[in-house]
């Protein structure tokens, strides 16, 4: 216990006016966080709340669990929330992955939680083997900075406490105190990629390369989150001194040219992602691809642009880069004002359409044309099949992999182009639609779905050859488009 004291106390995890939220499951990790927060409020008068979240998956298993944690709380007069929930409904409903909904789920429950006791802190009983488990998994995938620094023991409200303890000494705090906790059978289950890593990566490295293997690990996140907080400070130094925020909130706002000769790349990447944030609101879906793409706009002449996450937008000017959302006013490359819209008259009077973002996954309606587009995102199999691929007129199936923007759906812009075979040979969208002729005057009216400038499908005509499945592919992406009856 003096370990995990000093470590609250290093972070400033807790103080006696702190309410706290605890997630409680019922298995060993919950079971120890619950005990530290006894011990803590018995010591520091820091009183808490538990919340425990039954996602409906497990049937008997889950109810048993649900029963520990109540008979727990009510032994040492601990107030408990109970969620019920059907989690397969509302992974389908929201469409997102099970774990996806759960995460989502859980956080807001604890939210709740929080605003119902007036809390300050909601804790969890993450540890160091979660985080080398985290820390491989980014790896693997792919990760930058961030990901590297896997997860922090504070992060606003949330605090981990049990992140100075690996799994060995939290099973040696329950003995200690004779404490029961709970056991999932799913947690055994290597069909998951976290179970993978916990029962068949890390042992490895701990019994064949290192014993303190995962001691290393969160060592070396502790380093990375010291470096990450330096060029944090230097990042906001150089957002203060090179961007220009118009108006009071940062509704838009103009990087200078001049931060890339002041700062290294990595600097000016981080002013970046701090300004699409900033624009768009939220953190979630703004990648590295993104944030490369913005970046190339200094190289590229005035006027050209390309569209991001959140219905941000992103276009050269003289100044430097522009960073604004789509349907605000800005500047257009002579300096002059205008308002985008989404809805402009074309050649004969048809009425264009879009951009419209894409919702992956999701849907989305345009009701002007009376089509929904549907989008679903599902790895390809070990075992996959090209026959496995629908051959419907509007069902499409994509490489998610390489798609380098978000994707939109929209008419045709000047500079349209698609790739027409497998040798990445590539065609003007006028040019393909002259040969495949198509009237002048119903060009305008054609809905394309389109990563920036490179024509992804033409629904109802053609896909274009580069976004096909491969042998490379990792992640499909199933676009649907439905036609209403009117």
């Amino acid at each position: 216990m003096k370990k995990i004291r000093e470590f609250i106390k290093k972070y400033g995890m807790a103080t006696t006016e702190d309410y706290i939220i605890a997630g409680i499951s019922g298995g060993a990790d919950s079971v120890c966080l619950f005990f530290v927060l006894l011990e803590l409020r018995s010591e520091m008068g820091v009183d808490f709340a538990a919340v425990h979240v039954n996602h409906g998956l497990r049937g008997a298993a889950a109810d048993s669990d649900e029963a520990f944690v109540r008979r727990l709380c009510e032994k040492y007069s601990v107030p408990l929330e109970i969620l019920r929930v059907h989690l397969e409904s509302i992974a389908k409903k929201r469409k997102q992955s099970v774990e996806e909904a759960g995460r989502m789920v859980r956080r807001e429950a604890f939210e709740e939680a929080l605003n119902k006791y007036h809390g300050t802190k909601i804790a969890l009983a993450h540890h160091q083997n979660d985080n080398a488990e985290t820390l491989l998994w980014n790896l693997a995938r792919g990760t930058g900075l961030q990901g590297m620094g896997g997860i922090r023991p504070v992060n606003g409200r949330y605090i981990r406490p049990l992140l100075c303890m690996d799994r060995l000494e939290i099973e040696q705090f329950l003995r200690e105190r004779n404490a029961a906790f709970c056991t999932d059978e799913t947690n055994a289950d290597t069909t998951y990629t976290r179970n993978k890593l916990r029962h068949q990566i890390l042992p490895v490295l701990e019994k064949e390369v290192n014993a303190q293997a995962v001691r290393h690990m969160n060592e070396a996140m502790r380093q990375i989150w010291e470096l990450q907080d330096y060029m944090q400070a230097q990042a906001e130094e150089a957002f203060e001194s090179y961007v220009d925020i118009s108006g009071e909130i940062l509704g838009s706002c103009v990087i200078r040219s001049e931060i890339r000769e002041k700062y290294p790349d990595i600097l000016c990447r981080m002013v970046i992602l701090h300004a699409i944030e900033g624009v768009a609101g939220k953190k979630r879906d703004i990648g590295r691809s993104h944030i490369c793409a913005v970046s190339e706009l200094f190289h590229k002449q005035v006027g050209r642009s390309l569209f991001l996450p959140f219905s941000v937008k992103a276009a050269r000017v003289y100044e430097g880069v522009r960073i604004f959302r789509a349907e605000e006013i800005q500047k257009n490359v002579n300096g002059e004002f205008y308002t985008a819209t989404n809805n402009v008259k074309g050649i004969g009077g048809t009425s264009r359409v879009g951009p419209y973002r894409l919702r992956i996954p999701g849907e989305i309606s345009l009701a002007d044309r009376h089509w929904t587009i549907r989008c679903s995102l599902f790895p390809k199999t070990e075992c996959f099949s090209g026959k496995e691929i629908p051959q419907k007129t509007y069902t499409k199936w994509f490489d998610y992999d390489i798609i380098e923007v978000p994707l939109c759906i929209r008419t045709r812009q000047s500079g349209d182009h698609i790739t027409i075979d497998q040798a990445g040979h590539h065609q003007k969208l006028k040019s393909w639609f002259i040969n495949q002729k198509i009237p002048a005057g119903e060009r305008d009216d054609i809905l394309c779905i389109a990563d920036g400038s490179e024509i992804v499908w033409i629904p109802g005509y053609r896909m274009g050859s580069a976004y096909q499945i491969s042998s490379r592919t990792r992640q499909i992406l199933q676009i649907e488009v439905v036609k209403e009856d009117v």
